[in-house]
């Protein structure tokens, strides 16, 4: 079978060669290490979930945030904080609550009286990795504390903007909406998030292996730094130059464009999703040392990057179909891009 990188059009510019500068020669095989590091020492704690660490480090090289749904129990917070004890920079923890108020998030304005001047007081936001625990048990009027911020990286308090770290991410956790004392995210907010991924119950040796990683101390505590918040800005920098040829680039957007005309959903995609996606698939194939996406990093991202913005109508959650199911079936049905000067090419 011919993978889709070896089409013409469809892989690596100048038929596979090195780009301008040799940037990328050089560069991919620092990210491989620098990110074989990172990964490593978050599964030295989280056990038999290679995909969902996978995951995590793609969107942090694509400069996203990312929401972890599931059960309580299963890793969601020890997964957000492996993920930030990897990576020598500043972090907090905020832990959302129903009573835990805009200010706590962003910060603000305190007036100093030796002064005789307002001072302005960061909140737990201003850290390069924000761990938002439990997101969902706060008011959506504190959840959307974070839309500038996430969105442009910066807080702006009575007219006043500032400007947030570099590299900046928010790695969430809530719980299924079904359960007691949650909030459903607004849409706004869900957009947000580049990526959601479910970490999911371990498999029984995985569980096994964990009773004796975690059965006597946290294993959290013996977690070291191995990369530097300069390091990750690099890579960051390197994602940023992967190329994605046109036909790739059109797919991504009828991909996303499938999701507004579906039948099945009230509400599709936006196009914010659509550069999330690109953003997304930019960072996967660097993580596999390729400089150019491919229309499978596309598909392998589908459901993470699009299924938590969509909107099923009321006929299809009566049907039990959920939005994962639809993505994966448009990605199934969609033609994948023509090749320069060929046929659009099927499955078989």
């Amino acid at each position: 079978m011919t993978s889709y990188s070896d089409q013409a059009g469809l892989g690596s510019p100048v038929g596979g060669e090195q780009r301008a500068n040799g940037h990328q020669r050089i560069g991919l095989p620092e990210l491989a290490a620098v990110v074989d590091r990172v990964r490593a020492n978050i599964e030295s704690v989280i056990e038999g979930k290679p995909e969902a660490v996978r995951i995590a480090l793609t969107v942090l090289l694509a400069e996203g945030h990312l929401l972890l749904e599931d059960v309580p129990g299963v890793g969601k917070t020890m997964l957000a904080k492996a993920l930030a004890r990897s990576v020598d920079c500043t972090v907090r923890r905020i832990q959302f609550t129903p009573d835990l108020l805009p200010s706590d998030v962003t910060g603000t304005n305190i007036y100093d009286q030796q002064r005789h001047d307002f001072e302005f007081r960061p909140g737990a936001i201003f850290a390069q990795i924000v761990v938002g625990d439990e997101i969902n048990r706060a008011s959506p009027k504190t959840q959307s504390a974070l839309l500038e911020s996430m969105e442009e990286r910066q807080v702006t308090i009575d007219g006043t903007s500032y400007e947030l770290p570099s590299p900046f991410m928010v790695v969430a956790t809530q719980n299924p909406v079904e359960m007691e004392g949650t909030y459903p995210l607004p849409e706004a907010q869900r957009d947000r998030f580049m990526a959601r991924i479910s970490i999911g119950y371990p498999s029984p040796d995985a569980e096994f292996a964990m009773l004796d990683v975690h059965g006597g101390a946290n294993p959290l505590d013996d977690l070291q730094p191995v990369a530097h918040a300069a390091d990750i800005l690099k890579l960051v920098e390197l994602v940023r130059t992967v190329h994605i040829a046109d036909p790739v680039r059109r797919y991504a957007v009828d991909l996303v464009g499938a999701t507004r005309t579906s039948p099945e959903l009230r509400l599709g995609a936006s196009p914010r999703a659509t550069l999330h996606l690109v953003r997304a698939a930019r960072a996967a194939a660097a993580l596999d040392g390729r400089d150019y996406v491919t229309p499978d990093d596309i598909q392998r991202l589908a459901v993470p990057v699009l299924a938590h913005r969509l909107m099923p109508t009321a006929e299809t959650q009566l049907g039990r179909r959920s939005a994962e199911q639809i993505v994966t079936d448009l990605v199934a049905r969609l033609p994948l891009p023509r090749p320069q000067g060929g046929p659009a090419v099927r499955r078989g």
